[in-house]
């Protein structure tokens, strides 16, 4: 009863995060006439206040003295940084300037991306379905580039941004909060240090003669962390399978609301680009789904014939968990396509911790 009550609770919170982010598109218009090098600014400064109140709330301090004796995992923290500052920077400009569908792309493509990722860097490799989804992929991105008359460069920087990121994210293996709050930290000096120039040049929108507009560019902290707090405590309660498919909440609300609330062109061609989109995606997802459900059998079966044989006079010694240890890492590369896939996500299915713009 209390495990699924947990999750739940989980389903919830990553409905929660997954939801705020897809709405996000709503919010960055309403802190015009700040342009987006500005509103990226303000992310960062007020991002560190909010997460460091988060921090002190659950008093983790003890990471901070880990990273700093790591130099190159501060490096490596430092570069991760770099890279979600050029996703959340074009993003935000995007959003701003009309790209919203094209934007939405970016995320729709981003489990793709991740795949190929994988296999170009990490040696990984695929299964027939996942090469399959892969090509429909590049097949999209072709037929979007007719449509539009040029590549859908601002998809393909957002989905090859974040996939790096997912990627460094996985070799940290920090916390969503700490990893935030490193990164955050990081960009601080240089965030504070462009706001301060704006002024000094007369050309910061935060003193602005209305208040509610200075309000609205601290509140991009708020925007930033309370979705991914929601992530992180769905993370702990539901499987990294179900977290994975509700990661395309967050491109299905941007592209809708792309079309119908601020009325983006969608011709023929572009309809047909993203239907094959969708169609690598529901492949990718089945596959994952169809590896998941054939490791968890392996594993049941592994169990059960382990306790069998330990119940038999002069059977073998092996323990069910050894057992299901044992063929955990038979079904390896199975399990592992299930969940890699492309916020803090990435995924076949799932992705790794990490937050979408």
């Amino acid at each position: 009863m209390k495990a699924q009550t947990e999750q739940r609770t989980g389903l919830l919170y990553g409905f929660g995060a997954y939801g705020m982010w897809g709405l996000v598109p709503l919010f960055w218009p309403l802190l015009k006439p700040s342009g987006a090098i500005e509103i990226l600014a303000h992310r960062m400064v007020w991002s560190l206040a909010v997460v460091g109140v988060a921090l002190l709330a659950m008093r983790r301090w003890g990471w901070i003295r880990e990273l700093l004796r790591r130099p190159r995992k501060l490096a490596l923290t430092a570069l991760a940084a770099s890279v979600i500052s050029v996703n959340w920077g074009l993003y935000i400009w995007a959003v701003n300037n009309g790209a919203v569908v094209e934007a939405s792309l970016g995320y729709f493509i981003n489990p793709l991306v991740t795949i190929a990722i994988g296999v170009l860097v990490l040696g990984e490799r695929l299964r027939r379905a996942q090469w399959a989804a892969v090509g429909i992929g590049v097949a999209a991105v072709l037929v979007l580039a007719i449509g539009y008359g040029r590549p859908p460069w601002i998809s393909l920087v957002l989905a090859f941004s974040f996939a790096a990121y997912g990627l460094i994210k996985k070799k940290l293996n920090m916390g969503g909060v700490e990893s935030l709050a490193a990164e955050t930290a990081l960009l601080f000096l240089p965030a504070l240090g462009y706001l301060l120039w704006l002024g000094a040049q007369g050309r910061s929108t935060f003193a602005l003669d209305d208040p509610g507009h200075s309000w609205l560019l601290a509140a991009t902290g708020l925007v930033t962390a309370i979705p991914l707090i929601c992530f992180g405590a769905a993370a702990i309660r539901v499987p990294l399978s179900t977290l994975g498919l509700l990661q395309y909440l967050a491109p299905v609300f941007q592209f809708g609301l792309g079309v119908v609330y601020f009325h983006e062109a969608m011709p023929p061609e572009r309809w047909a680009g993203f239907s094959l989109v969708w169609v690598a995606l529901a492949l990718l997802t089945w596959d994952a789904l169809r590896t998941a459900r054939r490791s968890r059998a392996r594993l049941a079966e592994a169990g059960a014939s382990a306790s069998t044989a330990a119940a038999t006079p002069g059977g073998t010694t092996t323990t069910a968990g050894e057992a299901a240890v044992a063929a955990e890492v038979a079904g390896g590369t199975e399990v592992a396509g299930a969940v890699h896939g492309a916020p803090e996500p990435p995924p076949t299915v799932a992705t790794p911790a990490r937050e979408p713009a």
